[in-house]
């Protein structure tokens, strides 16, 4: 039986319920690994997907919301937290290469924080990583590739920290 959208998000909420931290975080990634293991769910939430940002649920008690993106083109994405929140990618089609940094001198004002790179790893398909309040990081796509991503607030509407690479 396919896992359905319906029964991703409700096993997402109840993993959140029963530890809003790390621990139900980390759970919720392993829920993402399985919907991405599930060929009828990715072809359903993705296989026509066009738009680099869609939210497919949003849940209205807890907040996160459950996120297809797709990217028809290369891409570098700049190094980047979620603000307050945490988010966990999901590589479904292609690979992102993915930046971890480190925060080196703090945001001041307007002036951004400085960072430097720490690590650096190829996302396939099937491969799921969160990324907790604070962590930073920037994605590089050579090519098409889609993801499910959650959120654990919409991140439209929260203010990240600005940072620049360290020069």
């Amino acid at each position: 039986m396919a896992y359905t959208l319906e029964q991703f998000a409700a096993d997402c909420k109840a993993a959140l319920k029963a530890d809003p931290g790390i621990g139900g975080q980390e759970k919720v990634r392993a829920c993402v690994e399985k919907a991405l293991k599930d060929e009828a769910f990715v072809e359903k939430h993705l296989g026509s997907a066009t738009k680099d940002r869609d939210i497919i649920y949003q849940d209205p008690e807890l907040g996160f919301c459950i996120c297809a993106h797709a990217y028809g083109d290369a891409r570098q994405g700049g190094p980047h937290d979620h603000g307050p929140t945490w988010a966990i990618y999901g590589q479904a089609v292609g690979e992102t290469t993915m930046t971890d940094w480190k925060i080196v001198v703090p945001p001041e004002g307007e002036k951004p924080g400085e960072v430097v790179k720490t690590d650096s790893y190829v996302m396939k398909p099937g491969d799921a990583k969160l990324y907790p309040v604070g962590a930073v990081h920037a994605p590089y796509r050579a090519g098409p590739t889609k993801l499910i991503r959650i959120e654990g607030v919409d991140t439209m509407t929260v203010k990240r920290t600005p940072l620049k690479a360290a020069s």
